[in-house]
């Protein structure tokens, strides 16, 4: 089987995998089609000081298959009525009718992404870079302004060079008590 890219409608991705993922099953057609997948991040974000965890799409528009076509090329008639019948379904990246494979080094680098999300805990969207002036919204420091020295992302703590009775101060701060300016 080789992996195909399926243009699907914005924001319909997760909704037209589980539909495909069932008619596999009620078509009995799973000797054709493998994996339906849609690669997805975990972001840490907080808002209000509430810490939430967010999925975010890594191909927004796009689902991924693992079929087996015919020798011609064309996926098989009975899969091609069944994708096709999906709500939200476009049509795969090809010309012709004939859907392109993927390459097999975009294929590993996909799986490779899926992989490392589905076990590494939810990485931290931090919106500061090394130099970027920034105001500090809560703790001791409040109300404080300086300029961002280090991020670790890993913690989620940004360290932050402040300017406390004319000397330049680093201060560790959590990414989410601070913004920048």
């Amino acid at each position: 089987m080789k992996w195909y890219v399926l243009k699907v409608a914005s924001n319909k991705e997760e909704s037209v995998k589980e539909a495909l993922q069932r008619k596999i099953v009620v078509e009995s057609v799973q000797d054709m089609v493998g994996r339906v997948v849609v690669p997805v991040e975990r972001i840490k974000s907080v808002k209000g000081g509430k810490q939430r965890i967010i999925k975010r799409k890594l191909y927004p528009g796009y689902v991924f298959m693992e079929l087996e076509t015919e020798e011609n090329g064309r996926v098989p008639e009975k899969v091609w009525f069944m994708i096709r019948e999906t709500n939200g379904v476009g049509d795969f990246i090809g010309s012709e009718g004939k859907p392109t494979p993927m390459r097999d080094t975009d294929v590993a680098k996909m799986l490779v992404e899926i992989d490392e999300m589905t076990e590494n805990s939810p990485s931290i969207k931090v919106e500061f870079e090394k130099g970027d002036m920034v105001k500090i919204r809560e703790g001791a420091f409040e109300n404080f302004e300086g300029v961002v020295d280090e991020i670790d992302v890993e913690r989620g703590v940004v360290r932050v060079n402040v300017s406390i009775f004319g000397r330049s101060t680093p201060l560790d701060i959590e990414y989410w008590q601070i913004e920048k300016q």
